[in-house]
């Protein structure tokens, strides 16, 4: 059992994480990722060890919105995401919409931190499936 939770906002997200949320609730969204850069080995250790596991998901104020079940924890490159990610994303089959789509939520960041957003760049994937709606 883990104490880890999926996270979706943050405070001033101009509403970014509760339209996740409620894709997450819609059976829209059933992935989510995060550049490999953005974790040390222990929060990357947890997130592997959540597969399988049922797990709260959170908005930006910690509250508990739903909870799903990890189906698959594992890497793809921002390059080539894995087709069953960027479905999970809500982009169909449009790689390049999803690439467009996270170029502009993490490519400053990432850079202003040393780890330029290129192809080569591994993402971490988490795929999901809504069992309690909370």
């Amino acid at each position: 059992m883990t104490d880890y939770a999926l996270e979706f906002g943050w405070p001033g997200d101009g509403g970014l994480g509760e339209r996740l949320i409620g894709e997450v609730l819609d059976g829209e969204k059933t992935a989510t990722c995060c550049p490999r850069s953005d974790y040390d080995e222990d929060e990357l250790a947890e997130v592997i060890a959540s597969e399988g596991e049922i797990l709260d998901v959170i908005d930006a104020d910690g509250n508990i919105r739903c909870r799903v079940r990890m189906t698959a924890v594992y890497e793809t490159t921002f390059g080539r995401p894995a087709p069953s990610l960027v479905r999970g994303e809500g982009f169909g089959s449009d790689r390049d919409a999803f690439r467009q789509d996270h170029m502009k939520a993490w490519a400053d960041e990432m850079a202003e931190e040393g780890h330029p957003l290129t192809d080569d760049t591994i993402l971490v994937v988490e795929e999901f499936e809504l069992v309690d709606p909370a």
